[in-house]
């Protein structure tokens, strides 16, 4: 489980450098003389470069070495950061933001990485631990960057993770090769653009995605606008007390790091079902936000505990389905997941300008319930002369991996 934890590590330093700017949006205006109405450019940029890399790099993992992909990226991270931490006007930094929004897509190499080279009856739990990692980065990211800034200064914030990174960097290149493929390796352009191939011809992978596009609505809709009524009456909270509730989101993801090894028992159907009724019920108590700090920690803490175990679950079974793809199955999920994310954010704080946070959790409870229809009709739907096919490479053939993943889409349908 070393190796797991070490990958874990990885992921979530890597992912963390998406949104070490998010808390520092005033002062690296005020330092850069950036306009309020620009500084969202800082989060655009960096999403845009960060779903640009899952299309046009994760991929790669299938064709390249990907401990190789892995260290350049990372290295490609830590120049990012570097460039962000050093900019002396609002053109640079946000160009250093684009670079390292691509080069921060390293961490779903990372994920399938750890998928490709665990065995298949440990897959569920090594995702569990390396995707715990992942969520921990994304949650924690701002609290470290706000407490960072606080005590040296925001370019601090992207100076020492930018270090971190390239020491990673050098670390990361000493990793196992993966075995080679079996298979005639897939053309760069089929690969970039099997997320819609996979899309329209592997139900495991549409079903499976369209669950992570509204859970992760979900999370973005929460984590993209929680701040807005924390910081007004009655509570009228800082930056850095508002990056605390982070912790909660945190606490919730690591309970959930059960949910691989419950999957690799074949458990995927239950842990699907009651992830969907927990995330619908979570909006319950986040929508007390306005009046009951406790209860919206307790909708955090169950909010991000669902989301977690359904996110492990939905990993799980794309890549037992599809063993010789892992890489570009991983991106193209990770795609919905980008949609997800930066869609929720976005329209949960429109909503919330328009009508407040009401509006803001009647639109993640029809996230959650959207998810939970998904499921049920895919349920009830006859699985009867129902062709899967995936993304094959040319000429390849059936392998024992390939047969045994058609044995686990039998007795794990969800």
């Amino acid at each position: 489980m070393g190796f797991a934890l070490l990958l874990a590590v990885a992921g979530g330093l890597s992912v963390a450098n998406v949104y070490y700017a998010q808390p520092l949006l005033a002062q690296i205006g005020d330092a850069l003389h950036v306009s309020a109405g620009s500084l969202g450019l800082t989060t655009a940029v960096t999403q845009l470069g960060y779903l640009l890399g899952l299309i046009l790099l994760v991929p790669l993992g299938d064709l390249v070495d990907p401990r190789k992909l892995i260290s350049r990226l990372a290295f490609a991270a830590g120049i990012g950061l570097t460039a962000a931490g050093l900019a002396d006007g609002p053109a640079p930094f946000f160009a250093a933001c684009a670079v390292v929004g691509v080069a921060s897509a390293v961490v779903q190499v990372i994920v399938a990485y750890a998928a490709v080279l665990s065995p298949p009856e440990r897959r569920g739990r090594v995702l569990g631990v390396v995707t715990s990692g992942v969520v921990l980065g994304i949650l924690l990211a701002r609290t470290a960057s706000g407490l960072v800034a606080s005590a040296l200064g925001w370019r601090a914030a992207f100076l020492l993770p930018a270090v971190v990174m390239v020491v990673m960097a050098a670390a990361l290149s000493r990793l196992p090769s993966r075995p080679r493929p079996q298979t005639t390796p897939v053309p760069y352009r089929r690969l970039i653009t099997s997320v819609f191939t996979l899309t329209a011809r592997n139900r495991t992978f549409r079903i499976r995605s369209l669950l992570a596009l509204f859970l992760f609505g979900c999370f973005g809709a929460l984590w993209g606008s929680v701040a807005l009524p924390l910081a007004e009456a009655p509570w009228h909270l800082s930056t850095s007390q508002i990056g605390l509730f982070g912790i909660a989101g945190a606490a919730g993801a690591l309970s959930a790091s059960g949910a691989g090894r419950l999957a690799d028992r074949g458990r995927a159907p239950l842990v699907t079902g009651v992830t969907l009724v927990l995330l619908l019920a979570s909006w319950a108590a986040i929508g007390t936000a306005e009046f009951s700090l406790p209860l919206l920690i307790v909708g955090i803490v169950v909010l991000d505990f669902a989301g977690q175990a359904l996110h492990v679950t939905n990993q799980h079974l794309i890549v037992a389905d599809d063993p010789t793809a892992t890489s570009r199955v991983i991106g193209g999920y990770m795609v919905y997941y980008s949609l997800g994310t930066g869609g929720g954010a976005i329209i949960a704080t429109s909503l919330y300008s328009a009508w407040g946070w009401g509006a803001v959790c009647t639109f993640g409870a029809a996230m959650a319930v959207l998810a939970l229809a998904v499921w049920l009709y895919e349920l009830i739907r006859p699985t009867a002369g129902v062709k899967q096919v995936s993304d094959p490479a040319p000429s390849a053939t059936p392998s024992v991996n390939s047969v045994k993943s058609r044995h686990i889409r039998t007795h794990a349908r969800s």
